[in-house]
């Protein structure tokens, strides 16, 4: 890595860690902002439910149920949204979204979630890129593809699969990033001028395929993003649109 390189990764850390130290001062007088997602009250809880669609383009779509031990491992004022998508010729994504509330850790680096269900990232390959959105106007949204490698067992004989993820950030006030420090810095930024903490959301869609498709597999995820984020995803929204009240 060169000096310019560890210059950037210098003053990120220090971004991120001086976002932190604000956000925990301020947390005692801090006001929740409302979700850039559609959600639902769940009952006897604290949490909500992300609301994302049941059927997008030809896909049907499952509901998925987090697992117990991100339950206990995450803040208790987490939301979550998880669905599987399947289409008719086999094609099939993951959608997850994860919801923070008044702790900021809701959200961590997609890293640790691939490399802890033992995917190995490629770094060479993976990179920041767009999806063109058409809802509700025309814009570039920014992601972050990861491009991973795992062993799987099919019918009896390990194979190399690659998965493909693509992540984004989105937050109240038309916020939008692919990048975790600059979340992190806008997070600080709003509660230091405003004394709202943002309540950022973490949306990832994951699909698998064999070596060598991985560029032909973000083009359809691509599509499926287009056709399904602004089903659930609140933001950018149309000049003069009125925001809702917060929950």
């Amino acid at each position: 890595m060169n000096k310019q390189k560890w210059i950037i990764v210098i003053l990120a850390l220090g971004l991120m860690g001086g976002a932190a130290a604000l956000l925990t001062r301020m947390r005692g007088t801090q006001k929740l902002g409302q979700p850039a997602v559609k959600t639902t009250a769940i009952p006897g809880s604290q949490r909500l439910q992300v609301q994302l669609p049941e059927r997008v383009l030809d896909c049907t779509s499952e509901a998925i149920e987090v697992d117990k031990a991100t339950l206990g491992w995450l803040p208790q004022d987490t939301s979550f949204g998880q669905r599987v998508y399947k289409a008719p010729d086999g094609f099939q994504t993951s959608v997850n979204v994860v919801l923070m509330g008044r702790d900021r850790t809701s959200i961590h680096k997609t890293e640790f979630c691939l490399e802890g269900q033992g995917w190995v990232i490629d770094r060479n390959v993976s990179s920041d890129a767009t999806v063109r959105m058409d809802r509700p106007f025309p814009y570039d949204l920014p992601v972050t593809k990861f491009v991973a490698t795992k062993q799987v067992t099919l019918q009896g004989q390990s194979v190399t699969a690659r998965g493909i993820y693509v992540l984004w950030f989105v937050a109240d006030n038309d916020e939008y990033t692919s990048r975790h420090w600059q979340r992190m810095w806008w997070m600080a930024r709003d509660l230091l001028r405003t004394g709202v903490l943002q309540r950022w959301a973490s949306i990832g869609y994951f699909a698998t395929c064999a070596p060598g498709q991985e560029d032909a597999t973000f083009e359809r995820m691509k599509k499926f993003i287009a056709a399904s984020a602004p089903e659930f995803q609140l933001v950018p929204r149309p000049a003069n649109t009125a925001h809702a009240s917060a929950p």
